[in-house]
């Protein structure tokens, strides 16, 4: 069975992994600064300063917005490539 892979599905699944990813960064630089990683990523979060509470929702908002924009990879390879792509069937449980 072939079957679409859809755009939103996977948008909010990047999206929610890149929005954990950024809390665990967070907890991560609170809990060792001295291996803060917080430099790496904070070129990326426009707005976001260490650390507010205003700054960290805005940096969790900016980090799953890009999950949706990363997502746009899928329709864009199908356009490209002209076809579906295979997914296994998931039977109910």
């Amino acid at each position: 069975m072939k079957r679409r892979l859809e755009y939103l599905p996977v948008a909010l699944a990047v999206g929610g992994f890149l929005a954990i990813s950024f809390v665990a960064c967070v907890a991560w630089d609170a809990i060792f600064p001295e291996w803060a990683m917080r430099g790496a990523w904070a070129p990326f979060l426009p707005g976001f300063e260490w650390l507010s509470v205003g700054s960290f929702f805005l940096g969790l908002a900016e980090t799953f917005a890009y999950g949706f924009w990363f997502a746009l990879v899928i329709p864009a390879a199908r356009w490209l490539n002209g076809r579906l792509v295979d997914v296994a069937p998931v039977s109910p449980a």
